[in-house]
Order: C-alpha cells, then structure tokens, then sequence
C-alpha cells in the first residue's frame, strides 16, 4: 500500500510547508481552518461519542454538506447505532500509537465508516470527515485532492498508519514541529497538518 509524501515534506527545509499552513490558517484563513475547533454551544468534549449539528455544520467548511436526509439518519433515526460505534472505537488517539495493522473489516473504525456511507448522499470523503470530527487525532481525512497527491486513492488509512511510524516516528515528529513552528491551536492534530499541506499543495498544483 504505498504513501507519497506531499513536495513540501520531502526536503529538510520546513519553509514550504509552513508557506502552506501559514496561508490556510493565516490572516486570510481559508473557511476550512474553522473545521478544527468550531463548538458554537460548547460541547464538543462531552459529544465526544455521538455526531451532533455542530459536526454537520463543521463538515460544511471543507466544502462538503449532508443532505436533509442523511442529517436527520445521524442525528436522529441511527444516532444510537453511531454512538454505540464510536464507543467501541475508542477515545481518541494518535495514530501512529496504533501498533496493529489496520486492515480487519469487523475494525470499529471501519464498520463506522460503513455505517456512515450506507446512507445515501454519504460518500467516502464526507465518512472521514464526520468520523476526523470526532477522533481527529485517529482519522486522517480523505478526498480526492488529498488521494492524488499522496498517492491514496484505493487506501489510505493503514497506509498513513504505516507512513508515520516509519523511521522512529519521524513523519509524526515532523508534523508535530511544523505545528507548534506553524503557531497552530492545540485543536489542530499532526494528521490535519498533514491533511492541510497536501491539500493546499494539490490545489496549488490545479487538481480539483
């Protein structure tokens, strides 16, 4: 399952991928910089395991929606069945601590997903972005900018597994320097520094 490492995080030099981050959640922010924290009532920790409005509302920034129908089967008709899921998925977490491959179907984390996409009008990158709301630091997000430039396109979660604890973690240490160099707030996760620099470099490179 292979892994591509975006441009900016194959040189040495963190400048090009800090330009990236610094334009995503600079002064002229882009709306997804709102993904990470937004909490209008204030209770995203105690949410932890159940997807609330404000999930759906925070998905809207990183130009996907939920439709009506899908809406009202999260929150509503199935939100038991998604709770239930998200518990068994566990707290959150790093993923590079994940020490078991991630490639058993029966996997919470899996079976979420499937949940998630057997509504209609949900599809693979709307999934990862509801489940990265709710374990961000656990759920890299998936679309298809971010596929194309690092070479996920069929797979992408165990891979990404795989990528951050390669060579003692360093993929991991890195982002978490480009964070705290970048003067990022704690609710922004490596994954989603990782996230934003492929994306921003995808975009940057007219993929749509």
């Amino acid at each position: 399952m292979p892994f591509q490492l975006p441009d900016a995080l194959t040189t040495p030099d963190d400048e090009p991928a800090l330009a990236l981050l610094r334009r995503y959640y600079g002064d002229d922010a882009a709306t997804g910089a709102a993904f990470d924290g937004w909490d209008s009532t204030g209770t995203r920790a105690a949410d932890a395991d159940r997807f609330t409005a404000d999930d759906l509302v925070a998905v809207t920034f990183l130009s996907v929606r939920v439709p009506p129908g899908a809406a009202a089967a999260i929150l509503r008709d199935r939100a038991a069945e998604y709770s239930d899921l998200l518990v068994a998925l566990g707290p959150d977490r790093d993923l590079v601590d994940e020490e078991d491959p991630l490639t058993d179907d029966d996997w919470p984390g899996w079976r979420l997903q499937a949940a998630l996409r057997g509504i209609p009008g949900i599809d693979t990158t709307i999934a990862t972005k509801l489940i990265a709301r709710k374990r961000p630091r656990l759920r890299p997000i998936w679309d298809r900018v971010v596929a194309a430039v690092t070479d996920t396109r069929k797979s992408q979660w165990e891979p990404v597994r795989l990528a951050l604890r390669d060579q003692h973690r360093a993929l991991q240490n890195r982002l978490v320097h480009l964070h705290g160099a970048a003067g990022l707030p704690a609710e922004v996760t490596p994954l989603r520094v990782l996230d934003v620099i492929a994306w921003r470099a995808g975009k940057d490179s007219g993929l749509c």
